[in-house]
């Protein structure tokens, strides 16, 4: 079974490309509400499943680093070596 950490990095992953693909689509299509509505929905989970992840397991990012007494970016493991 999946741990939790590699799930949620695969629900950003997931939603990440989504919004690409949305961004993609909306580029020749700009009026479309369906997509636009997707576009918003997916970015909203996104921003979630980021938020959670951060604060159960720290930043994926140097800009998510929220920590005002600690550079919380540098902590073991990296992102990339967390599996």
């Amino acid at each position: 079974m999946m741990d939790e950490r590699k799930f949620l990095r695969n629900r950003i992953k997931q939603y990440a490309f989504t919004l690409k693909d949305l961004n993609l689509y909306l580029d020749t299509h700009p009026d479309c509400l369906r997509a636009l509505a997707m576009f918003k929905k997916t970015r909203e989970l996104y921003e979630k499943a980021v938020a959670e992840y951060n604060q159960k397991f720290g930043p994926i990012t140097p800009n998510q680093s929220n920590d005002d007494n600690h550079w919380s970016w540098i902590d073991d493991p990296w992102p990339w070596e967390r599996s």
